[in-house]
């Protein structure tokens, strides 16, 4: 077994990168790095900045005393081996609770005490770093931030108990265990409340991701250019938006849609905000990725989501993949802002999601044995596509702008296959009769003209209807066609 000095992990685009060449197993990664099973004692946690691996090393010195930290047996420039704990966390152990128990609450309050003690300023710890061993013994993890970060009240902790229905029922425990720190907690949460309706969401501009303020201590589970969204219970989120109209847009479509099975459940609107239920499950551009083939029952569901939008009289009809649920009771989408404002008759987003993973001619083929009708509705044109160049070839055939732009532009006035075919016989047919050479030139130049404005048009509408996405991608321009694009590859 190779030495773990041999695991790198970095800083990625969106999470981490890891390369293990070794038998150690992940069993954990978060924002400052990742954690390795080394046995059934130890564990190595190793960053990607040197500064926070050093950081908690010395957060970890400093309450070496202290009986809930693990045991430290060896650091280094960019890791940390540490005692590994086979047991469940806090979160895991309270989950089917009702209350929490009395014992639990007293060792949450003893820790809570014990790090002022020892002059830490982070006075929390969130349910998924608190391990519960034999003998309900608590034990904390992850103390890089333990002197940066200041948290007179444990903020997540009771923000983790919220989600869980437990935040009332642990409050309760405090008033009667220790009355002196309830009512400190209670003269913070007073100075300092912040109700959900009235959380600051500024817009960004355009193009431009919103604003949010990053003190709020609701979790924030996702934000895009209309609005962010905050879990505030278990089973509830909420939507601010950066603009009162987009919200205005939003709550109509979502209100007068309440009977179709996709559409989220709302429970209270304001002039900013949607109160909504929180969607359990991954999306389903996240599950796509882990699947070798499109099966036709997500094709099926995803034709009655389309189906039904242009029914109940929706005017985007689209359903990205990033913006569908997959709950227990079957797929939900969210994000409807533009629902009922931007017209769009063809799923253009989602064409362009299942085309990245390779499924695109898998789903139109089996639209076309489902509903044949919605099928040459959808391709009596060609689609517009971006083509993604692939992660093995970006090395190497990495083009840039200004050629990419060249290419683009010249594809362009390539044209369709046809229009170029005709275009070469006109040429030959100059060349031999050149008597018919004004009226043939005449037709060419209204043929390409139509074909320029038709392209046109139909780019800088694809164009807006895309702009009506709610979440991370914008302005899509849509220069090459599902229709002629492996016929271009090959010319070029």
């Amino acid at each position: 077994m190779k030495d773990f000095h041999s695991i790198k992990v970095t800083k990625g685009a969106k999470t981490l990168e890891i390369v293990n060449p070794t038998n150690y197993p992940l069993i954990g990664m978060g924002a400052q790095g990742a954690v390795f099973k080394l046995s059934e004692e130890q564990c190595v946690k190793i960053y990607t900045d040197p500064l926070q691996a050093q950081m908690e090393a010395e957060a970890l010195r400093a309450g070496k005393h202290l009986s809930f930290f693990p045991k430290v047996f060896k650091t280094g420039t960019n890791y940390i081996v540490m005692e590994y704990f086979n047991a469940p966390t806090l979160k895991e152990y309270l989950r089917n609770c009702t209350y929490i128990p009395e014992s639990i609450a007293r060792k949450l309050l003893d820790i809570l005490r014990e790090l002022k003690q020892a002059k830490f300023t982070m006075l929390d710890a969130p349910l998924r770093h608190i391990f519960v061993l034999e003998n309900e013994e608590l034990k904390v993890i992850d103390h890089v931030n333990a002197f940066k970060r200041i948290h007179p009240v444990p903020l997540k902790l009771l923000r983790d108990l919220k989600i869980i229905l437990l935040k009332d029922s642990f409050l309760a425990r405090v008033k009667t265990l220790e009355p002196e720190t309830f009512d400190v907690w209670e003269k913070y949460f007073a100075e300092n409340s912040l109700d959900y309706r009235n959380i600051p969401v500024t817009s960004g501009g355009s193009g431009q991701g919103v604003k949010v303020e990053s003190a709020v201590t609701q979790p924030l589970i996702g934000k895009g250019h209309q609005g962010a969204v905050y879990r505030v219970a278990e089973d509830q989120c909420v939507k601010i938006y950066g603009k009162p109209e987009h919200a205005k847009q939003e709550k109509e479509v979502l209100l007068s849609s309440q009977d179709l099975s996709f559409i989220p459940k709302v429970y209270e609107t304001g002039e900013n905000y949607v109160l909504m239920e929180y969607l359990l499950g991954p999306d389903l551009n996240t599950f796509l990725k882990k699947q070798a083939t499109l099966s036709e029952d997500i094709t099926r569901r995803l034709l009655d989501i389309l189906t039904t939008m242009k029914k109940s009289g929706f005017k985007q009809i689209d359903a990205p993949l990033r913006h569908i649920i997959i709950t227990n009771n079957g797929f939900k989408m969210v994000d409807h802002v533009y629902s009922f404002s931007r017209v769009q008759e063809r799923p253009l987003e989602l064409f362009q999601n299942l085309y990245e993973r390779g499924f695109l001619d898998t789903f139109l083929e089996q639209v076309k044995g489902m509903d044949p009708e919605t099928h040459a509705e959808w391709t009596k044109t060609p689609i517009p596509l971006i083509t993604v160049q692939t992660a093995e070839t970006s090395g190497s055939q990495q083009t840039s702008d200004k050629e990419r732009k060249r290419r683009t532009e010249h594809s362009r006035k390539k044209g369709h296959d046809r229009k170029r075919a005709h275009d070469h016989k006109d040429e030959r047919d100059k060349k031999r009769h050149h008597a018919g050479k004004e009226d043939r030139d005449h037709k060419s130049s209204r043929s390409h003209k139509e074909d320029r404005d038709h392209k046109s048009s139909h780019s800088h509408k694809d164009d807006r209807d895309h702009k009506s996405s709610h979440s991370h991608k914008d302005d899509r321009n849509h220069k090459s066609s599902h229709g002629r694009s492996k016929k271009s590859d090959r010319r070029r």
